[in-house]
């Protein structure tokens, strides 16, 4: 991190050949393997908000997202995901700006809200996630209660609604079940 104020220049290299790599790989990923979507995983922020201020996301990693962006749009793939947990509300803007349209996993504990989300966003804004885990572990009407919320939006479209992140050890196999068959019943999957 420190990298980023110390020795901006090589901080600029690196990101540069990372992004040609992507750019001369995905043509060939897309011609031999035809992908439906691409995530970025980059787990830039934390419960209390971004861990990349947005003025470096935007001089650093701003101009290299739009090349990829743009990439994988002229290969026909428009579902363009940032994998990241914590608080991301001020860096959702800088990502639809870069050419991502998508968020995972939406982390409730950092205060991420899907439906406020979608209220701000609109569709412009896809998700996943959002489904608080911690839930999962008080019982059935807890459970009941998230899924009540949230699945409305998904029925929506542009949300697709689920835990949002990996499954805590407090939480009895039952209770996932239920969680499962309740998700999928009001889903009408």
């Amino acid at each position: 991190m420190l990298a980023f104020y110390d020795e901006p220049d090589m901080v600029h290299e690196m990101m540069d050949a990372s992004t040609e790599l992507v750019l001369r790989l995905l043509p060939r990923v897309v011609s031999e393997a035809p992908l439906s979507s691409l995530f970025f995983w980059e787990d830039m922020c934390y419960k209390c908000g971004p861990l990349i201020s947005p003025a470096m996301f935007k001089e650093f990693m701003t101009p290299r997202y739009k090349r990829m962006t743009e990439c994988v749009r002229s290969l026909g793939i428009d579902i363009i995901f940032v994998d990241s947990d914590g608080d991301v509300s001020e860096l959702i803007p800088l990502w639809l700006e870069a050419g991502v349209n998508g968020v995972y996993p939406m982390e409730v504990a950092a205060g991420m809200d899907v439906v406020a989300l979608r209220k701000q966003y609109g569709r412009d804004l896809l998700m996943t996630g959002g489904i608080d885990k911690r839930a999962l572990a008080r019982g059935k009407e807890a459970i009941d209660a998230e899924l009540e919320a949230k699945v409305p939006l998904a029925l929506e479209g542009g949300y697709i609604p689920h835990i949002d992140h990996a499954i805590p050890s407090d939480v009895p196999y039952e209770a996932f079940a239920y969680y499962w068959k309740k998700r999928k019943e009001l889903l009408k999957l």
